[in-house]
């Protein structure tokens, strides 16, 4: 099960009931952490995320709201006697500002913090899916991340049994490719059905984007930013920003299963302006609530 709460969903600044901009991802026991704005640590006491056990941040840009908590952050994690190092992934060239925010007070800080810098494509590899970066469109340079699993090869059960495949054969076939039984030639991929990875896409202050697009093709959640509707779309432009309808055509481009919409400027009282703006270009939109958990 992949678990992703929602810990901040406002803009630029905080609202009553909107903290600034940060993503939890929980897989198999992991937290990967997308931006990590002020309050964030609270936020995941709140809503019971496990702050030891991110294995690294994933920081969109450098802008104080999606940066500030990292500060305190790594401070708790310090003191919880965190051993094992944490990533933070930053576009490269805005290492500086991460390093100034853990070490401006000098804490004692007994764990390994790799601040590294990229431009694109491939940030973290695990087990069993990959974490990877592309370009969005923003007044500095700023980063968006996929999350995507590896497609699964399962076997075809029906199949398989009027065949006679049991025990090691399996193996077989999956490390050959084929495997003899009788006359017969048997190939693996006459037997095998693949089920595609998971894929989850977080695109945090940006226009409308090509690379967007491209990036959550196909995705099973693409989570955007959506600092305004149409009515101020002057101001999305001038500040490099999206608004809702242009969310919703993103989504609809790439032919997402899911839009959640973030990062509301606090002139938005209700959600109703955003989901009514999008949902007219796609169905299967909403708005981040602060707390809210979406499974895939």
């Amino acid at each position: 099960m992949i678990e992703v709460t929602i810990l901040g969903s406002s803009g630029s600044s905080p609202a009553k009931d909107r903290s600034l901009p940060s993503v939890a991802l929980r897989r198999e026991g992991d937290i990967f952490l997308f931006d990590c704005g002020e309050g964030t640590q609270m936020q995941m006491l709140r809503y019971g995320i496990n702050a030891y056990r991110v294995k690294a941040i994933f920081v969109s840009h450098s802008h104080g709201d999606h940066i500030i908590g990292i500060a305190g952050l790594v401070r708790t994690l310090a003191m919880s006697n965190r051993d094992k190092p944490l990533d933070i992934f930053v576009p490269k060239g805005q290492e500086k500002i991460i390093k100034a925010l853990v070490m401006f007070d000098k804490a004692m800080i007994g764990y390994d913090i790799n601040i590294i810098g990229i431009k694109g494509g491939l940030a973290y590899k695990g087990k069993d899916f990959r974490i990877s970066a592309f370009r969005l469109n923003h007044t500095i340079d700023a980063l968006g991340y996929v999350f995507q699993e590896d497609d699964k090869k399962n076997f075809i059960v029906e199949r398989c049994k009027k065949l006679g495949i049991v025990g090691e054969m399996f193996s077989e076939l999956l490390k050959k490719g084929r495997i003899k039984l009788g006359r017969r030639t048997i190939y693996a991929k006459d037997l095998v059905e693949i089920k595609p990875g998971r894929k989850i896409v977080y695109a945090m202050d940006t226009r409308p984007s090509g690379e967007t697009v491209k990036a959550a093709k196909e995705a099973d959640l693409l989570i955007h930013e959506s600092s305004y509707t149409e009515e101020f779309r002057r101001l999305a432009r001038e500040r490099k920003h999206s608004t809702a309808f242009e969310a919703a055509e993103i989504a609809k481009k790439a032919n997402v299963k899911r839009l959640v919409l973030t990062h509301i400027s606090t002139r938005f009282k209700t959600a109703k302006p955003l989901i009514d703006e999008a949902s007219k270009v796609f169905k299967e939109v909403s708005v981040a609530e602060d707390g809210e958990r979406i499974t895939i």
